[in-house]
């Protein structure tokens, strides 16, 4: 009987490790398909609004689960020159991890970039989500990325302290 509880409870926990695993890394994310025309946006340092960039091979994932799983790759033609001449810089810049199979996306290989000045990071949009930003990355050869990344003001909101007077006032008052 013991040998039959012990083989029990090895097969749940095998099923239950492979059913966490797919939810984690699968189920949870849905491809997004690109419209054309304003799927990168980089906030420009004239109007300080959102304007669209010249890009192809447009690929995404995101999930209703959380604000933060969103990540995309592209191609552009636009120099870094005119890039930094033309949009907000985005200084903290720390990219997400992608699940395995969105292959076209390396958190690890984007971070290095950044950090040795081979890839810029921009301001896509602010607070696209309260206290969430979109960041858009381009490396020197063209290659761009895009994910969500939590900003100053939700790193003190979302840890439930007040929002700081930089910040606007979170959408539920906290």
């Amino acid at each position: 009987m013991g040998k039959f509880l012990a083989g029990l409870i090895l097969v749940t926990a095998i099923v239950a490790g492979a059913a966490l695993y797919y939810l984690q890394i699968y189920a949870f994310y849905d491809e997004v398909s690109g419209n054309g025309t304003d799927d990168v946006l980089m906030t420009s340092m004239v109007s300080g609004q959102p304007e669209p960039v010249l890009y192809d091979d447009f690929r995404a994932i995101d999930s209703d689960s959380s604000p933060i799983r969103y990540r995309a790759c592209f191609t552009t033609t636009m120099s870094q020159a005119m890039l930094t001449e033309t949009y907000e810089p985005y200084e903290r810049a720390e990219p997400l991890v992608a699940p395995g199979w969105f292959d076209c996306f390396d958190a690890d290989a984007l971070g290095a970039a950044l950090e040795d000045g081979r890839a810029l990071a921009f301001l896509g949009q602010k607070d696209i989500e309260y206290g969430i930003d979109r960041i858009v990355a381009i490396t020197e050869d063209g290659r761009g990325y895009v994910w969500h990344q939590i900003n100053h003001c939700g790193e003190v909101v979302f840890d439930g302290q007040p929002a700081p007077e930089d910040c606007p006032e979170p959408p539920n008052g906290n």
